[in-house]
C-alpha cells in the first residue's frame, strides 16, 4: 500500500500498446505512473514492413515516449531497462542506477523472434520487430541491389529474398517486397532484369494465413502468386546461411536476405525474474492478468498467458489487457470492488498483400477482401497511429504511392553491422 501522504505509485515497464494504453487509462486515477521502455519511442510494429519496404520512413511509425506522456499531469517517461526485481520490497532497479518503489508493477515488455532452434537464424536472417530491424533490412535490400548493378555473376543470389513464415508479417513483407521490386526498383536499376528477381514465401503449414478462413486464405494465395510471389508451403528451413537458406527437404535457395517472419517468444524477462512461464516463455496469470501469489504485480499482452485462457499474441490483446488493468487498479485504489475478469473481445483480423489488396475477417464471419478490405486495413491503421503527425505524414506518403508508385523512403542511410532487436 501506499504510504501516508503520497499517492500510489504504479511502474510500467514497456512502452508498446499494452504499456502505453495501460498508462492512459490510468490519466484520471490518483497514482503516479512512471512509464519504462529501454528505447525513448513507441513503434507502431504493424507498419514496419512498410519501413523495411521502403514505403515510409522510421519516423513515421515511432513517436517519442515523453512527447506522448506529457500532457498527461500523473505520469513521466524514463528511457531504461529493468535489471532486477524485489517483489517484497516492491522495488525495481534500472541500469541507469535508479531504483523505483512502486505499489503497483505492470510488465508490457512484449515479444522478440523466436528462432526455434534452427541454426544460422540468429546470425544471417533478419527480424522485424524493432524500427532498427526494419531499417536494417530497408538498407541491406537497396544496397543488394546496389551491389547487384555492378556483379552480373551474383546478381540472382543479391536480388533474392527468401521470407520465413506465412502469417500477417511474412504475407505482407511478401507482397510489400513484390510491388517495390516491379514499380520502383525497375526504373531505379535498368541495368538489372527485374523479372529475374524473386521473392520467395516459405511456410510450413500447408495454407498462408492459417488463422482465417479457408476463402481468404485462397484469396490471400491468389493475389501473392498475381503478384510475383514464389509461394513455398509445406515447407520447413533446415538452417540459414550467408549465402543460401536449406530447407529440410535438401533443397536451397541462394539468397543474401532471409527475412524471418515464422513466430515469436515472450521477452526472457519471466524466467530471469524466477515467475512461472508457459508456453513461448509467457508469463502465467491469473483470470486479472495477474501472477499469481503476487497481486499487485500484473502482465499484459504478449508477455503474459492464461493457461486456461491462452490468447494470441496481437495488439488488441495487449490493448484490452491494459485497459483491464488499469481499472483493477483504479479499483484497488479507490477500495472499491474489484472489475470482473479479462475477457478479450475478438475484433476480428486482417492483413494487407498490396496495392488494392488485403483479406479482413470479422468474428461474426463476415469478410472482406479486395479493395474494399485492403480500404478497410488503411483506415484502421490510421487511426491506431499515435499522433496527429505521424498520421498525417502517413497518409500522405500512401497517398503519394497509390499515386506514383514511387517510394521516397528508398535512401540507404547507414551500412552499420546487423543489430540485436534488444529487449527492455
Amino acid at each position: 500500500m501506499a504510504q501516508s501522504g503520497r499517492r500510489p505509485h504504479v511502474v510500467v515497464i514497456g512502452a508498446g500498446f499494452g504499456g502505453l494504453r495501460t498508462v492512459k487509462a490510468l490519466a484520471d486515477v490518483e497514482v503516479d505512473v512512471t512509464l519504462v521502455d529501454a528505447r525513448n519511442h513507441h513503434t507502431f510494429q504493424p507498419l514496419l514492413y512498410q519501413v523495411a519496404t521502403a514505403g515510409l520512413d522510421v519516423d513515421d511509425v515511432c513517436a517519442a515516449v515523453r512527447g506522448i506522456v506529457a500532457k498527461q499531469a500523473n505520469a513521466r517517461a524514463v528511457q531504461a531497462r529493468m535489471t532486477s526485481l524485489d517483489s517484497d520490497a516492491q522495488r525495481v532497479e534500472l541500469d541507469t542506477g535508479q531504483s523505483l518503489e512502486f505499489d503497483h508493477l505492470v510488465l508490457a515488455m512484449g515479444a522478440v523472434t523466436a528462432d526455434f532452434g534452427v541454426p544460422g537464424v540468429a546470425e544471417h536472417a533478419f527480424g522485424l520487430k524493432s524500427a532498427a530491424d526494419a531499417r536494417l533490412l530497408r538498407n541491406h535490400v537497396l544496397t543488394c541491389f546496389e551491389q547487384a548493378a555492378a556483379d552480373e555473376q551474383a546478381r540472382a543470389r543479391l536480388t533474392t529474398v527468401v521470407i520465413v513464415g506465412g502469417g500477417p508479417t511474412g504475407v505482407e513483407m511478401a507482397g510489400g517486397l513484390a510491388e517495390l521490386f516491379d514499380r520502383v526498383l525497375r526504373s531505379d536499376f535498368p541495368d538489372v532484369d527485374i523479372d529475374e528477381a524473386r521473392v520467395v514465401l516459405v511456410e510450413g503449414a500447408p495454407d498462408v494465413l492459417g488463422a482465417f478462413q479457408p476463402a481468404l486464405r485462397a484469396k490471400a494465395l491468389d493475389r501473392l502468386k498475381r503478384f510475383g510471389v514464389d509461394v513455398r508451403l509445406g515447407t520447413t528451413v533446415a538452417g540459414v546461411g550467408s549465402a543460401s537458406v536449406t530447407f529440410t527437404d535438401g533443397t536451397s535457395i541462394d539468397t543474401s536476405t532471409v527475412v524471418w517472419a515464422a513466430g515469436v517468444r515472450a521477452n526472457p524477462v519471466g524466467a530471469v525474474l524466477g515467475f512461472e512461464t508457459g508456453h513461448g516463455g509467457r508469463i502465467v496469470v491469473d483470470e486479472d492478468l495477474r501472477v499469481p501469489s503476487h497481486a499487485n504485480i500484473y502482465v499484459v499482452g504478449d508477455l503474459a498467458i492464461d493457461p486456461q485462457n491462452p490468447l494470441p499474441q496481437v495488439a488488441p490483446v495487449a490493448m484490452q489487457g491494459g485497459d483491464h488493468v488499469a481499472r483493477s487498479i483504479a479499483a484497488a485504489v479507490a477500495s472499491t470492488a474489484t472489475p470482473p475478469p479479462f475477457e478479450y473481445v475478438d475484433k476480428g483480423s486482417m492483413a494487407t498483400i498490396g496495392r488494392n489488396a488485403a483479406v479482413v475477417q470479422l468474428p461474426n464471419g463476415f469478410k472482406l477482401s479486395g479493395f474494399v478490405g485492403w480500404s478497410a486495413w488503411l483506415g484502421l491503421h490510421l487511426i491506431m497511429l499515435i499522433g496527429f503527425r505521424n498520421r498525417a505524414n502517413v497518409l500522405v506518403n500512401w497517398a503519394w504511392n497509390y499515386l506514383t508508385y514511387d517510394r521516397g523512403s528508398r535512401v540507404i542511410v547507414e551500412l552499420d553491422a546487423k543489430a540485436a532487436s534488444g529487449s527492455v
